[in-house]
This record gives C-alpha cells, structure tokens and sequence, in this order.
C-alpha cells in the first residue's frame, strides 16, 4: 500500500446527522468481544441503501462494494454512526462513500472504525435498471 493509498484520517465525524445510528449488541459480536466485520459491513449496505433510494426515490440494489477497510474495532455497546456521502451519479447508477464511526457507551470520543465505497443501481418494478430522476434542491 502506497501513501496515496492510506485512508484519510478524519479527526472529527463528518457534519450533519448520521444515516444510521445503531448500538452494537452481544449477538453481533465473536467470542472475544468484537463485533463481527460483516455485521459492520451489513450495516454499511443499509446506510448507502437508504441514502441511495432517497436519491433515486424509489428501489434500488446494490451491484458493487469496493475499497473498504476496517481501521479498528467496534465493541459490544459501542454506538454505532454511519455517515454516507453520494460521490458520483451516472444515468441509473450511484456511488456512496460510507464511513462508520464509534463512540464508547461512556464516552464522548468518537473513532472512525470503518469506510468504503458502495455502488446502488436504481431499478424499476420489473427489477430493470431505470434513470436517476433529477436531483432535488434541498
């Protein structure tokens, strides 16, 4: 891995409300206490899920998951933020970075934990690829 590689390091989550936010509880954890990636990984999907059907204002589903990477753990009763961003749109697909952050049960630190890129296809009632609407001003 090269340094252009290295993910950013945020010292901060980024602004505004998450997507999700969720307490990471015994079940989804191994037996040491840690919980396990493809919970977070699961959750990242349901985060650029809902991000992207807001965007596409209908169905959509997901067709790829690229570069994530998981910086630290995430414990039992840690809370959980997923933060997500659409960084390009083509005609029916999107792509969205997501970012996972935690914050110990007694605590106010906040740790980013996971990131990556998840790309959505908006489909239609027949589950065919359909155009994007146009972006609504917010």
């Amino acid at each position: 891995m090269t340094d252009s590689d290295q993910p950013e390091t945020a010292p901060v989550p980024p602004a505004g409300p998450p997507t999700i936010r969720v307490v990471a509880m015994p079940a989804d954890a191994n037996a040491a206490g840690d919980i396990f990636g493809g919970w977070l990984m699961s959750q990242m999907d349901l985060a650029a899920g809902t991000a992207a059907a807001l965007r596409a204002r209908g169905r959509c589903v997901t067709v790829a998951i690229d570069k994530v990477i998981l910086h630290q753990p995430v414990l039992i009763g840690d809370e959980v933020s997923l933060y997500t961003d659409i960084v390009r749109t083509g005609r029916s697909s999107m792509s969205i970075h997501v970012q996972t952050w935690r914050r110990a049960r007694h605590s106010h630190e906040t740790v980013k934990v996971t990131e990556g890129v998840f790309t959505f296809v908006a489909i239609d009632d027949d589950r065919r690829p359909r155009p994007l609407p146009p972006e609504v001003a917010r």
